[in-house]
Parts: structure tokens; C-alpha cells; sequence
């Protein structure tokens, strides 16, 4: 027969879970055995002295354990199945089983992102100014969105992304970059944007070539789809095509991943004459070309390159490009425009997986652009980012004056500067993390072997003028 011990009043657990506990604990110590009738609700309120409401909570909250069974007008018994009990009846332990380990597809290197915020000085390459969007500006088109949105824009529809950005995406690659095309998808960044191009073309073992010094998310994405990664030489100039020609007559290639313009992370503009040869090796060998565009905008000593997408006949270009350089990167609005056939196969690969981009974002987007506000923040920002630009410029040359040993070539354009220390550069990233100091050295970017690491890339647009001063001298302390 079960007997409990009076409920502590002087405790903040409620009665009925200090109730449903003891019923459990008789339970598991055999006190009260599977298939046993339990006293009625009657019965156990006047033995703990709380009203049939409170044990009739206990109660249920047992049965939705798996300890205790109700029968209609019979009242409660123990359940014959107990959640875990061995062949004599009596319940185990639960910590005797250890966990099983989970047997992945594939091993993903996960990648500890720490804040911007967490470091003294931030030379990452790609990050602009946030404290300087307008954001006061860009509320108000969100406050029209919220006032204005319909419900349909609010639903599982337009999975390429909103009609109204679309629209003004198409018109400013028009305008903007000479680019035109019949239709956009609107991605989680550019980074979902790889990952699906990866998904759609490659099968594993089947190959993409790319930049040896190359953006490390694209591989990861490639790598993730089964590809057989091909490292291609790069001179001053860009990608080699002789080194593509190999590859491509030796190795069966699906596709070719490109930053031809502030190439990452050399920063190199590649010529159009090399574009052009670049371009007819890979309709020979019927391979796609995936084209990052990802900073065109910021571009300082002359109007930038038409990119390889606007002049496509053979439709073998996946043109990609990013917001999160002209705003921030927490906006995640990237986007791809290709031939139709292509567009419509990433499409229904992105609907399985995630149906679309936040709709009020694309919305207020599409009115910030509309409003002519975008473009003014982009020339805004462009002004900003060369003086910038040419601010890194004189103090490198300082540093050189000063005997630092260091080679660089003044970017046409981008957020960055590609500097050799020539020196070793290994050891260089305890060193830049205990100072507080966020720059990438060469090896971040680099897969193949080498036998020395010597360059460093130095981002320039997301930190003020002294800031870029007063990191540079941390920095070439430590050197």
C-alpha cells in the first residue's frame, strides 16, 4: 500500500509536482509494482491534505510520463510498460546507457566566429562600416513595408524572392554594371547561393576548379556537395589559364568558381583579355563558370570591369553577388541571375531548403532602392572607402620608409590590400589575436602546400582612419 510524506508547504515547488515525484520515486524504489491500483483521488487528498484538483494534476502529468495508467472509472494503476525497466521489472537507471554517437555523412569543420566587436582593431577584408548605414533612413522604408505589406507577400509565395526587389535588382545590374538579365533569385546571402550551385551540378567526385588563394566558404560549399577540388596557379594577372587549360584536358571539371574582379584574396582585377580566354576555355570543355561579384560597387581608380555575365552567349555563367558589403552582412540578401533553365533548378532546390528570403526585409530593400536612397548611400560610402584606401596606401609606405621589408600593390578597388611581409607569417595569428589585432594571414586563404606563408590581407573600410593607424603600428610591432 502506498504511503507518502507530508508536502512542504515552505517550498516554491507546487504541491502537485512535489506530489507526482513521490508517486514516481515509490514507483521506481518497487514500492508500488507494475499493474498495483493506486488509492483514489479522494483518498490521496485527504493523505497529503491538498484538494482533488492538485492530485488529479499529479496524476496526469504521470500518465503523460509513461508511469501510470487511467481506465475509466476505475481509477489509476501503475503502468505494466514503465518507461525503462529491465527483464525482472525493476527500473534502470537511465545514466547506465551512455549516449550513442551519431555516425555523419561527412565531417564539417566548424568555424568559431567571434564578434568584430571583441577586437581592438578589425583589418577583416570584407566587412564595411555598420556604425555609418542609415539606419534612421532605412526604418522608414521598413515602417512603409509593415504599414503597407500584403498578406500574400507574407505567405510561402515567391520563393526566388519579391517581384518589387527583383525588379529593382534588374534595373540596377543594368544600370550599375552593364548586366542584363530576365530574372533574379534572391538567396540567404551568397553563401546559400554556392551552396546550392554545389547541390545542382555536382555529383561526388566530379570537380570544380578554383583559385588556389581563394574564399574558403565557396570550398566548403563545393566540398559539401561530394566535389574533387582543383587548385589552379595565379599569377599577377589572375588565374593562369594555362593552368586551367591542364586541368580541364586532364580531369573532368563540372565547374569553375571566379573572383575576377578584386579577386579574394589578392585583390587582383583580372584583364579582359585573360576574362576572354578564360571564357572560351571553359565553353570548349562545357564547363559553368560561378562569378563572385561580391564588392563591385567599391571600385576607385576607374569604372570597374563589365562582368563576365554580361557578355555570355553560351548562357555558361552563375553570376552571384552580396548586400552584406553595402550593408551588413546580419541582412543576409544575396542573389544569382543565370539562364532560365538554371535559375529554375536553384529555385526548387531552394524551396526544400528554406521557401524564402524574410519578406519584409526584401520589401524594405526594394523601397530603400526605389527611393533612390541606396544609390546615395553607395556613393557615400564609395567616397568614404577611397580616402580610406589611399589612407592605408601612405602609412604602408611609412612602414617601408621605416625599413619594413613589405611589397604591395595599391588595389584598383574592393576593401582590402594584399601585403607580403617577407617574412614567415605561421606564428602570426596567436600573435594578432592576443594583441587584439583581426587580419587574416595568407594560410587562411591558402590549401595547398606551401613551404612559406608570407602575405597578410588588411581590410581597410570597416574601421575609422585612426583606428587604421593605430592598428597598423600594433601590427608592425609584432613584426
Amino acid at each position: 500500500m502506498f504511503s507518502g510524506r507530508p508536502l512542504d508547504s515552505n517550498t516554491q515547488q507546487a504541491k502537485y509536482v512535489q506530489l507526482a515525484s513521490q508517486i514516481r520515486e515509490a514507483i521506481q524504489a518497487g514500492q508500488l509494482k507494475p499493474g498495483d491500483e493506486l488509492p483514489s483521488a479522494r483518498q490521496l487528498g485527504l493523505l497529503f491534505e491538498v484538494n482533488r484538483h492538485t492530485v488529479m494534476t499529479a496524476m496526469q502529468n504521470l500518465v503523460a510520463e509513461g508511469w501510470l495508467l487511467s481506465r475509466v472509472r476505475k481509477g489509476y494503476q501503475v503502468n505494466t510498460q514503465l518507461p525503462i525497466v529491465d527483464s525482472v521489472g525493476t527500473l534502470q537507471k537511465t545514466d547506465e546507457t551512455g549516449p550513442i554517437k551519431p555516425q555523419f555523412a561527412y565531417t564539417v569543420e566548424h568555424e568559431d566566429l567571434t564578434l568584430p566587436t571583441k577586437y581592438k582593431y578589425n583589418f577583416a577584408g570584407g566587412l564595411p562600416d555598420v556604425a555609418l548605414f542609415p539606419f534612421d533612413e532605412f526604418r522608414r522604408s521598413m515602417n512603409r513595408v509593415c504599414r503597407n505589406a500584403s498578406a500574400a507577400s507574407l505567405h510561402y509565395q515567391n520563393v526566388a524572392g519579391e517581384r518589387s526587389l527583383r525588379t529593382q535588382l534588374q534595373h540596377y545590374l543594368r544600370t550599375a554594371r552593364g548586366l542584363t538579365c530576365d530574372d533574379i533569385l534572391v538567396c540567404n546571402g551568397s553563401q546559400e547561393a554556392l551552396f546550392l550551385i554545389g547541390q545542382a551540378f555536382i555529383q561526388a567526385g566530379q570537380g570544380v576548379a578554383v583559385e588556389a588563394l581563394g574564399y574558403p566558404p565557396a570550398r566548403k560549399a563545393f566540398q559539401a556537395a561530394g566535389a574533387q577540388i582543383y587548385d589552379l596557379k595565379q599569377d599577377k594577372h589572375g588565374l593562369c589559364v594555362d593552368s586551367l587549360a591542364r586541368c580541364l584536358s586532364t580531369n573532368s571539371v563540372k565547374l569553375l568558381y571566379l573572383t575576377p574582379l578584386h579577386q579574394y584574396p589578392t585583390t587582383v582585377t583580372m584583364p579582359v583579355s585573360r576574362r576572354m580566354e578564360i571564357y572560351r576555355l571553359c565553353v570548349q570543355h562545357g564547363v559553368f563558370i560561378i562569378e563572385d561579384d561580391y564588392d563591385h560597387e567599391f571600385h576607385y581608380s576607374c569604372p570597374p570591369l563589365q562582368p563576365i555575365a554580361a557578355n555570355d552567349p553560351a548562357q555558361i555563367v552563375i553570376y552571384l553577388a552580396t548586400f552584406s558589403k553595402i550593408m551588413f552582412a546580419g541582412a543576409r540578401m544575396g542573389y544569382v541571375t543565370a539562364s532560365e533553365a538554371v535559375l529554375k533548378h536553384l529555385t526548387a532546390l531552394k524551396q526544400i531548403v528554406n521557401h524564402k528570403n524574410d519578406a519584409l526585409m526584401q520589401l524594405a530593400v526594394a523601397d530603400w532602392m526605389a527611393a533612390g536612397n541606396f544609390e546615395r548611400h553607395l556613393r557615400r560610402m564609395t567616397k568614404l572607402y577611397r580616402q580610406r584606401c589611399d589612407v592605408m596606401d601612405q602609412l604602408l609606405q611609412y612602414y617601408q620608409k621605416q625599413g619594413f621589408a613589405i611589397e604591395y600593390t595599391k588595389p584598383q578597388g574592393g576593401m582590402a590590400y594584399w601585403v607580403d611581409l617577407k617574412q614567415d607569417v605561421s606564428q602570426l595569428p596567436k600573435k594578432l589575436l592576443q594583441a587584439g589585432i583581426n587580419a587574416h594571414p595568407e594560410q587562411n586563404f591558402c590549401h595547398s602546400s606551401k613551404a612559406r606563408y608570407t602575405h597578410i590581407r588588411l581590410g581597410f573600410a570597416g574601421q575609422a582612419e585612426h583606428d587604421i593607424e593605430n592598428g597598423l603600428a600594433a601590427l608592425f610591432d609584432l613584426l
